[in-house]
């Protein structure tokens, strides 16, 4: 029995090729990577280094990887919810109370389709960014400058994911 449904598994596709793009590029930066690598950045460039690790040079990955798995296990739950239109007053107390309360439940099954794929999407966005930030931590060299280009190519995919999935969410809340 698969653990996702096929919609989400699909839906899932960028997002594992993002992370499998990760992992082989990171495969084969490390050799080359200096035996101090970027932790974090400042206002000021990279400001604490890290000895050369599988962990410190694949936080980015790993980090990837976990947040794409809870992302497809919501896009998953959402799927799952009985939508509002679906809910009669045969239902449970408690399932008709959670329809006319703030309960964030999809109108309906398309609704829930498009909110599930806009939240994988959003995901996808989070991997671009990640990316962006893995040609960084995979210098090699240890150089304390960071480039111009790298705070816009980490926070433009993820505000477009952003819009989205908001913009699904409304969509939905005005039904």
């Amino acid at each position: 029995m698969a653990i996702f449904s096929a919609p989400v598994r699909l839906w899932l596709l960028p997002s594992v090729v993002l992370l499998a793009a990760q992992a082989v590029w990171g495969a084969l930066r490390y050799p080359h990577l200096p035996d101090r690598i970027p932790w974090h950045i400042g206002s000021d460039g990279v400001d604490v280094w890290a000895d050369k690790s599988i962990g410190s040079a694949f936080i980015l990955v790993f980090v990837y990887a976990g947040v794409t798995v809870v992302t497809a296990a919501g896009a998953e739950m959402t799927l799952r919810l009985t939508p509002r239109d679906e809910l009669t007053a045969t239902d449970t107390p408690f399932a008709v109370r959670a329809a006319s309360s703030l309960t964030n439940r999809p109108a309906n099954r398309a609704s829930a389709r498009r909110i599930a794929r806009a939240v994988l999407l959003l995901n996808a966005c989070i991997g671009l960014s990640l990316l962006a930030g893995c040609g960084l931590f995979w210098r090699s060299t240890p150089d304390p400058d960071v480039p111009g280009w790298l705070v816009p190519a980490m926070l433009v995919p993820i505000l477009a994911g952003t819009a989205v999935t908001i913009a699904a969410a409304v969509r939905d809340r005005n039904r």
